[in-house]
Parts: structure tokens; C-alpha cells; sequence
């Protein structure tokens, strides 16, 4: 306890170094007194108070401390402007109202009562021990050498150590034990690696300018590295600096304490500010999304457009749109900013928005008595009395907005908005590059938006950037054995950044012991408070058929990460979606229902595709909770003949969709791994009408296979499960599927996926109505010929291993969309087989040359591409080729310009034809080109693709010297992965290239010494050079 009071009195100082900058700037620029005293003195005053308190309750002083050095850094940034840039002062007030949001979102337990006397000074003496350390840190933040989080760290090492001041001026006069010298030999130790760090990274960075022009290249590189070779180094010390802290020797400890009223009375008696408190914005949870919109701000556009923000409360949108206000990118494109938060939008914000860009002109006040009316009857009535004089100041306010914006390039942010009224016919029409950015919770604002607009959709956050943002959020340092709550925290609060922060607040004042976390977790988990808005959102205002959509969610164990690609032809197969037109594919509408749930945040994306696409996802947890018990009302998973069970889906009564999680609590479990006595009237009870069974026994061994072979078989023995429309098998290890399985004549979906099965059943053929056949990685070889009579097969997964393909008639499966996974051979039925297959939308296939078959495989090759070029719905194309030695072998392939759907393109093989590079369709998204041997630079015919977003260059896909990204190239391109490029020695890239790349993966490319200077220096591009 004594030491959280300390560190109260350390933050003490640090708002009395804070204050005192604060007098300075008033001092030095008295024009500015009228505009920022408020706002100064109302944080001065507030953050005093909360100190007071923070010490009367015990808790954190962290926050108080993060909002400390966000003033501080408005003051410092204004000092360090030229006097034409300060008398720009909407920047710095902005900032400070902003600190007053963050203070009042964070400081719940603050009296409404402040005392108002005077403020006394910072404490700095100077110290033996410590010196050292505060000279040097003071010089490096002197330099303006620092990236933003190495600067806070170097400011954190600055005040512990002016912290330790105090106390050892104490230590002077006390005669230490052993321990206590111990620790004040810990201290010297600390400040003695302090100060080598800190001169290792000045001398490093005065080597950098002494190794001339030839270097510079290298020269980014090792300051980027540097700068976090620093701050891992600054995180040492701070650890090392706060156990020490923690435990300093009991005695002084005595002293402090006799200063303790004193220290508390001066304290309360500081004249400081108000205002309110949202968490600094940080860069942990929408670093992603911050250099999407940043991107899409700055292009080359001069067309005015608008790009809105969309998502649940909670979600971020606030704090996004923060974090892009304050972008250096964005302050220095944009001269003229306003940020609003407003919810209907009226004309009296046009003086708000003036008053923000910094127009000196006289404006017309009344608007601002509209805005502070307490209620619409109170605005009304005023609007009734002073009706022609607002009209007329409405008019003279328009005109001045017109007339200060018309030749200006600015960005207005409005938060919260979710009427839009006549904005857009007020703003002035300007061609120079001008952006406006809207946040709101609902989808509707859409629809009064112009075409050219960029729709954002905010989504939950996975469990790693759920955890890095609880982390970052802590107040309080961890303790290892506290990492095991990682899985219960992130779990509880269901990627929601809401969540997330006020569950690291509730724990911040929390001991951090197993104990305390345990017990408050367990009250967190059983109230579920802050999901309750979002909960009844999609009770209001989702459609039944995506209710049914959400149950399916249901069938899957919790936390289990699923696969999109299997939820999306299992609702197909359920028939849970439904075309509106004719020719549009059901995976494409159960895709989009995916896609809407998602933006809606009632389901959580836990892993993601390379280029954005969704890989897997799973329900958080409190929508889970929350459904799964409308999926029982609704009976969608169980009907209602017998009581149920706690497991709403696998109690007693009829089951109309059976999950097997292999829990002994279920009441299935016994049937399906237990005793087989089953009567067969028990067994009619519960699946006779059951049309879904799913298995998770994932178990080694030959167990899983024989428990669902043996329930299966005496099911359908006893006429249950003749309904089924999914059986869902994959991951079980060798199921023996009877041959009474041929009596599932509704079976629409087979998985097998990684069960190691090397055979199906004969009776598979029978499954007429069977939609997808999933054998992908599994031993099987032989598909039955009967396979091409199932009229209704969309998706056919195959193992890229041998497997005798029937020659299909020429009406055969005339519906089929995806064929993946097909190894071609000599005898494969290529031509005049499926080459009649031309409504495909992905295709997968490798080629394997064998001994002698040279021609006959080459004749292939080239039946492929004809069948390629005839697939005008394809999507997806993956092609390989390679020789019995596993070594790359001839691929062909032409033109596919006129392919208007093609997105995705793996290719592995010698090109015949390298041209073909120069002749992917502008709908590409995703290449991914392998033992191609281009001798030409591909870049500068890629660069030309629109809309490409993952380019992977792969082991001998060039085999050139040189590589040139032009200026302009690559307009969408997000990851670039460049891997066993042999012969490459050099990379150019122009200014103004790649300039939306966030992720650069280079891999043995051996001759390449570094990387272009040009991406050397972006601040949000991820690197890794190996």
C-alpha cells in the first residue's frame, strides 16, 4: 500500500512539471489566454483531483500518467512550431479538448468538488546516483530523435528516476542494513546500463551520418533498428526500475512516510483543469485499419469523396478516427482539420468547424445557443422566436464556410452521425483533394452517400489482438502465473474493444494474484455487462434467416475456430440460404450472409486469408451464451418432446441437429461411444427426424472410426437418420462407413476431410442429392463411376494424389462449381471429358510427368489451357506441375484478360509462355507465380493489375537481376512475399510506389545486399529480411 502512495507522490511531480509548461506557454503567448486557460486549468484541476482520489482508494496511478505525458506533448509540440504555425490555435485547444474526453472516459470515481489554490513547483534535485541518467535522457528527448512509444518509454525512465531523487535524499541520513545496500547496489547497476544504452544509440546514430552517400540505404535500415533495439532496451530498465522500487529498504520507507501528510496536504492544494477522459488512442488494436484509411485519404485524387466507418458500440470507431486525425501523414496533407462528435447534423456545427480550422472571421453566435439547448422543445421554441434572424445568420454562416473553405484542402471527421440532413449540399464544391470521414453504428447512412464513397466496416478483434490490446491496456505489471487467464479473458470478452478495456480496468484494481483475478473473472463471466446493447441489437434487427444461420453456430464445440469454407456449404446444405436470382450461386449468398454477420459483430474472425478474405471464425462467447438459448426456443436444435437437458443440444427429446463434442454429459455420448443395447425405440425418439450429425471425436487410434461406424449403422438399422442431410466427419480418424449408408437418399454433404480413409463405400454413388463430396486429404484413390450421375454435386475435394477419374458423359454434373485437388495423368479424361465442365468457379489441379509419358503429358497440358480459357465464371485457379522427381515441369496456359471474375492465381511450373504475365485480368487480387523462370521483370506488368492485394514471388519465378517498381504501380498491393530469388542483386523503388503495401516478406534472396530506401521508412509497413 505504502508504495502505491508513493508512486502517487512520483506522479505528483510529474503534473507539477506538466502544470508548469502549461504556465510558460501562457506566459509566452497571452493571445492565446482567452482560448486555452479554460481548457488548461480544467485539466490542471481534474488531474489533481485524481490523484486525491487515486490515493484515497489505492489504485493505479498509470492512467493519470499516460494522460500526463498526452499534455505534455501537446506542449511540447506547440513550443517547438514557428509563431505563423502557433497562431494557428485550433490545433493545440483540439488536443486539449481531447484530453478532456480521455479524462472523462476514464475517471469514473472523481469528486465533483475541486480546491482551487496555488501550485507549487516540480521537485528536481539532483542526485550522485541518478544524475547520470536524467541528463541523459533529458539530451535524447532534447534531440527529437524518437519514434512516439520510445519517447513515452525514455520519458517513463525520466520521471522513476526523478522519483528516486526523493527517496535517496533520505538514504543520506540512514544507515542501511545488508539488504538495503544490496538494493542500492541494484539502483547503480541500473543507472549505470541506463546511461550505456542511451550512449550506445547516440554514438550509433552519429556512425549513421559519418558513413556517407553510398550508404544510405543501409543507413534507414539500422536506425529503424535501432530505435527498437532502444526501446526493448528502455523496457528492461523500466522493469528493473519499478522492482526496485517496489522493494526499497523499510526503514526510508519510515521517512517517506512522515512526509506523507505534508506531501498529500501540498498536493490537494495544486490549481489544476477539468474535462472528459478516453484512453490515449493506441495503435495496438487498429494499426490495420489506421493505414487503410490513411491510405485511402491521401491518394492522388483531387475528386472530393467520403469514406464512413461502421460498427456496434464499443467497437472503436471513436478512437479510430482519433488516431487518424492525429496521423502525422494526415496533418501534414491536410492543413484545414475539424473533428465533431454530432449525432443529426444541423448548420450550427458549421461554426464548430470553423472555429476548428482556425477561421478568424466573425461568425454568428446564435447557433451556438441552439446547439446548448437542454431539449428539442427548448430549440424549437427558440427557432419559433428568433426564426428570421436565424435565417438570416444561417445564411451569412453558409456563406462564410463556403468562402473559408473554397480554395482550402481539408478533412472533417463527424463521429457518431447517423443523420446526415443537408450537409452535402452545403459543402463548397472544391476539386483539390478534400475528404470528409463519418463514423456511425448503422448501415443506413449508406444509402445518402454518393457512389464514389469508401464504405469501412469495424470488426471484432481476434484473440491475439484481443490480448495485446487487454495488455496494453493493464495498468498493473502481470505476474507469469497469471498468463493462464489469457484464454478465460479474451474468451470473456468476445473480441469487443470495449470489452476488452474495461475488463483490464477491473482487474487493474485488482491484486494481481490467481485469487483476486479468479474471483472477479467468474463475476465478469456470469454478468456478461458489456455485451448487453449489442445483444439486444440482434435480437431487434436481424432476419429469421440469418437467426437460423447464427444457430448453426451452435452445432460446434466453444471456441472452436471454423472453418469458413465449411460453414458456408453446410448452410448450403442445411438450405439455409437462399438465391434471390436465378443464376446467383448459393455459396456466394451464404458468403454474404457470413460477411454481414461479420460487420455486425455477431461473429468474431479468428483467422484471415493474406489478402483479407475470412479463413475461419467462430461466435464470441456472450452471443453464443445468449444464442444458443434462442436456438432452443426456437427448437432449432432440439425439439420439445421430453425435457431437456442442461446441453440444450444434445438432451433428451427429439434431436433435429447432433453434435457430438465428446463430452460424457451428453446424452448421446453413451449411444454413440458407450453401451450399443440401445432399443431401437429410444433410438427413434431422439433421431428419427434428425437431419445433421457432426462428429469432433478427434481421438487417435482406431476408436473414433468404429464408435461412429457402429452408430451409424444401427441408426439407420432402426430407420433414424434417414433425414440426413449433413454427416460431417472430418478429422475423424478412419470411420467405417456401413453400406447401409446408402439409404441417406437426402445426404446433400459428405466430410471427410482428414479422416485417412482409402476407400468410399460403393454406395456413394447413390447419394443423388449429395451437394459436396469432401475427401481432401485422405488416401483415397478410386471415385466410383456412378459419381457423374450425382446431378446435384457442387463441390468435389480431392487429395492432388493418384485418383482414377471415370470419364464423365456429356451431361454430366452439369451444376458443379469447384473441382480441387485433381492430380491429371495420361489416361485422365482431360479432353472431351471435363473440359465440359465450364461452369466452374475454382479449379485446382497438378500435373505429374512419369518416365515416358512426356508427349502424351504435354498433350494435357495443353488440353488444360483450353479448357481453362473456357471458364468464364472462374475465380479461383490453382495449377501445378513437376516430374517424378518432385522437381518443376512445363506449364502452359493462355491469355486470361478477358476471365472477368479471376481473383486468386497460384501457379507452379515453367511458364511456356512468360507472356502470359502480361495477360491476367485487372480482377486479380491474389498471384502467386513458382518456378515460372521469367527472364523479364515482372513488376512492371504486374504493377498495372488494379486491384491486386498478395503477390508472392516464389523460388525461381525470376530469375533476373533487377527489379524496378515504378512510380504509381501497385495502387492496392497489401503483401509482397519475395522468396528464393537467386539471382536478383537489385531493387528499385520509385517514390510513389507500393504505396498501400503493409506486409514485405524477402527470403534467401541471396545476391540482394538491402532493401530500396524507399521502404525503408514506412511507418507502417511490416519487415522481415532474411
Amino acid at each position: 500500500m505504502m508504495w502505491r502512495q508513493e508512486r502517487g507522490y512520483m506522479v505528483e511531480g510529474i503534473l507539477s512539471r506538466v502544470a508548469e509548461k502549461l504556465s510558460v506557454v501562457l506566459i509566452q503567448q497571452p493571445g492565446l489566454l482567452n482560448e486555452i486557460e479554460e481548457e488548461a486549468n480544467w485539466i490542471y484541476l481534474r488531474m489533481s483531483d485524481w490523484v486525491s482520489d487515486h490515493l484515497a482508494f489505492k489504485v493505479s496511478m498509470e492512467p493519470l500518467r499516460d494522460i500526463a505525458y498526452d499534455v505534455e506533448d501537446v506542449v511540447d509540440d506547440f513550443m517547438l512550431k514557428t509563431a505563423a504555425k502557433r497562431r494557428k490555435r485550433g490545433g493545440i485547444l483540439k488536443k486539449l479538448k481531447q484530453i478532456r474526453v480521455n479524462i472523462y472516459d476514464n475517471t469514473g470515481l472523481i469528486p465533483q468538488s475541486f480546491i482551487h489554490t496555488e501550485p507549487v513547483e516540480d521537485q528536481n534535485i539532483a542526485n550522485t546516483v541518478v544524475s547520470p541518467v536524467i541528463e541523459k535522457v533529458t539530451a535524447l528527448l532534447g534531440k527529437g530523435l524518437l519514434r512516439p512509444q520510445v519517447k513515452k518509454k525514455a520519458r517513463r525512465i525520466l520521471d522513476e528516476f526523478k522519483f528516486m531523487n526523493g527517496f535517496l535524499e533520505d538514504v543520506e541520513s540512514v544507515e542501511l542494513d545488508e539488504n538495503g545496500m544490496a538494493w542500492m547496489e541494484d539502483l547503480c547497476n541500473v543507472s549505470c546500463y541506463a546511461v550505456d544504452v542511451i550512449d550506445s544509440f547516440i554514438s550509433g546514430r552519429e556512425q549513421f551520418r559519418m558513413r556517407g552517400a553510398f550508404r544510405r540505404v543501409v543507413t534507414g535500415f539500422n536506425k529503424l533498428r535501432s530505435q527498437l533495439r532502444l526501446g526493448a532496451e528502455m523496457d528492461k530498465i523500466n522493469a528493473r526500475i519499478l522492482v526496485l522500487s517496489k522493494g526499497k529498504p523499510k526503514e526510508v520507507i519510515r521517512h517517506d512516510q512522515s512526509r506523507e501528510q505534508g506531501s498529500e496536504r501540498r498536493f490537494l492544494q495544486r490549481q489544476v483543469p477539468p474535462s472528459y477522459v478516453v484512453d490515449k488512442p493506441d495503435m495496438v488494436s487498429f494499426e490495420d485499419d489506421v493505414h487503410e484509411i490513411v491510405a485511402r485519404l491521401l491518394t492522388d485524387d483531387k475528386c472530393f469523396f467520403i469514406i464512413s466507418i461502421v460498427g456496434v458500440e464499443g467497437i472503436g470507431k471513436t478512437t479510430l478516427t482519433k488516431l487518424v486525425h492525429e496521423n502525422d501523414m494526415v496533418v501534414d496533407h491536410f492543413p484545414y482539420r475539424a473533428r465533431l462528435s454530432v449525432d443529426s447534423w444541423h448548420s450550427g456545427f458549421l461554426k464548430d468547424i470553423l472555429e476548428q480550422m482556425g477561421c478568424n472571421k466573425s461568425i454568428p453566435t446564435l447557433w451556438k445557443d441552439i446547439k446548448n439547448c437542454r431539449s428539442k422543445a427548448e430549440m424549437r421554441s427558440l427557432l419559433r422566436e428568433q426564426k428570421s434572424l436565424l435565417r438570416e445568420q444561417e445564411s451569412e454562416l453558409l456563406s462564410c464556410f463556403n468562402a473559408f473553405l473554397q480554395d482550402k484542402k481539408y478533412l472533417i471527421i463527424l463521429d457518431g452521425i447517423h443523420y446526415l440532413g443537408d450537409l452535402l449540399k452545403r459543402l463548397p464544391d472544391t476539386s483539390n483533394g478534400s475528404r470528409m470521414i463519418l463514423t456511425s453504428r448503422s448501415t443506413s447512412l449508406h444509402s445518402d452517400l454518393p457512389n464514389k464513397s469508401l464504405h469501412l466496416t469495424l470488426q471484432l478483434r481476434d484473440d491475439n489482438e484481443s490480448w495485446a490490446l487487454f495488455r496494453h491496456t493493464l495498468k498493473v505489471s502481470m505476474p507469469p502465473e497469471l498468463l493462464d487467464f489469457q484464454r478465460e479473458i479474451v474468451r470473456i470478452c468476445g473480441g469487443l474493444p470495449l470489452a476488452i478495456k474495461s475488463v483490464a480496468d477491473v482487474l487493474s484494481k485488482k491484486d494481481t494474484t490467481i485469487e483476486a483475478w479468479s474471483s472477479v473473472l467468474q463475476q465478469l463471466n456470469r454478468d456478461q455487462e458489456f455485451w448487453p446493447k449489442t445483444l439486444t441489437a440482434i435480437n431487434n434487427r436481424l432476419p429469421l434467416h440469418m437467426k437460423r444461420c447464427l444457430f448453426y453456430f451452435g452445432l460446434f464445440p466453444q471456441n472452436f475456430e471454423i472453418p469458413a469454407r465449411r460453414l458456408i456449404v453446410l448452410w448450403v446444405a442445411e438450405g439455409l440460404v437462399h438465391p434471390m436470382e436465378e443464376k446467383e450461386a448459393p455459396e456466394a449468398v451464404a458468403e454474404r450472409y457470413l460477411t454481414k454477420l461479420i460487420a455486425q459483430c455477431m461473429v468474431q474472425v479468428t483467422k484471415k486469408k493474406l489478402d483479407g478474405r475470412v479463413q475461419a471464425c467462430r461466435l464470441p462467447d456472450p452471443i453464443r451464451r445468449h444464442w444458443l438459448l434462442k436456438a432452443k426456443e426456437a427448437t432449432f436444435l432440439q425439439g420439445k418432446k421430453k425435457p431437456r437437458s442442461s446441453e440444450i443440444y444434445l438432451g433428451t427429446g427429439m434431436v433435429h441437429r447432433l453434435a457430438d463434442h465428446l463430452d460424457k454429459g451428453d446424452d448421446s455420448f453413451n449411444q454413440i461411444h458407450g453401451y450399443h443395447n440401445t432399443s431401437s425405440i429410444s433410438l427413434q425418439s431422439q433421431y428419427q427426424d434428425t437431419t445433421s450429425f457432426l462428429s469432433f471425436d478427434t481421438r487417435e487410434g482406431s476408436r473414433p472410426g468404429e464408435d461412429i461406424g457402429n452408430f451409424l449403422d444401427r441408426c439407420i438399422s432402426n430407420r433414424c437418420l434417414l433425414l440426413l442431410r449433413v454427416l460431417d466427419l472430418e478429422l475423424v480418424y478412419k470411420p467405417k462407413l456401413p453400406e447401409a449408408l446408402e439409404l441417406l437418399r437426402h445426404l446433400r454433404y459428405l466430410g471427410l476431410r482428414r479422416t485417412k480413409l482409402d476407400m468410399l463405400p460403393s454406395s456413394v454413388g447413390k447419394f443423388l442429392n449429395l451437394q459436396t463430396l469432401d475427401v481432401k486429404h485422405t488416401d483415397i484413390r478410386t471415385l466410383p463411376n456412378s459419381i457423374w450421375a450425382m446431378q446435384q454435386l457442387r463441390n468435389l475435394y480431392l487429395s492432388e494424389s493418384y485418383c482414377s477419374m471415370p470419364q464423365p458423359s456429356s451431361n454430366s454434373l452439369t451444376t458443379l462449381q469447384t473441382l480441387w485437388g485433381l492430380l491429371v495423368k495420361e489416361e485422365t479424361p482431360v479432353k472431351d471429358g471435363l473440359d465440359r465442365l465450364v461452369d466452374l468457379r475454382k479449379l485446382g489441379l497438378a500435373f505429374c510427368l512419369l518416365g515416358s509419358q512426356q508427349e502424351a503429358m504435354l498433350s494435357q497440358v495443353d488440353a488444360v489451357a483450353d479448357w481453362v480459357l473456357k471458364l468464364n465464371h472462374l475465380q479461383s485457379l490453382r495449377l501445378k506441375s513437376y516430374d517424378e522427381k518432385n522437381q518443376p515441369w512445363d506449364l502452359h496456359l493462355k491469355p486470361l484478360s478477358s476471365h472477368a471474375n479471376l481473383s486468386n492465381v497460384y501457379l507452379l511450373g515453367q511458364l511456356k509462355n512468360p507472356s502470359i504475365v502480361s495477360e491476367f485480368p485487372h480482377s486479380l487480387t491474389d498471384l502467386t507465380l513458382s518456378w515460372s523462370g521469367l527472364a523479364e521483370d515482372p513488376m512492371q506488368t504486374l504493377d498495372k493489375l488494379p486491384k491486386l492485394r498478395v503477390l508472392r514471388l516464389l523460388r525461381r519465378a525470376y530469375v533476373g537481376k533487377n527489379m524496378l517498381c515504378s512510380s504509381g504501380g501497385f495502387p492496392e498491393l497489401r503483401v509482397l512475399k519475395l522468396w528464393m530469388l537467386e539471382q536478383l542483386e537489385e531493387w528499385n523503388v520509385e517514390k510513389g510506389a507500393l504505396q498501400g503495401l503493409r506486409d514485405l516478406e524477402v527470403r534467401s534472396c541471396i545476391k540482394l545486399g538491402v532493401l530500396p530506401e524507399e521502404l525503408q521508412h514506412r511507418s507502417f509497413l511490416k519487415l522481415e529480411f532474411i
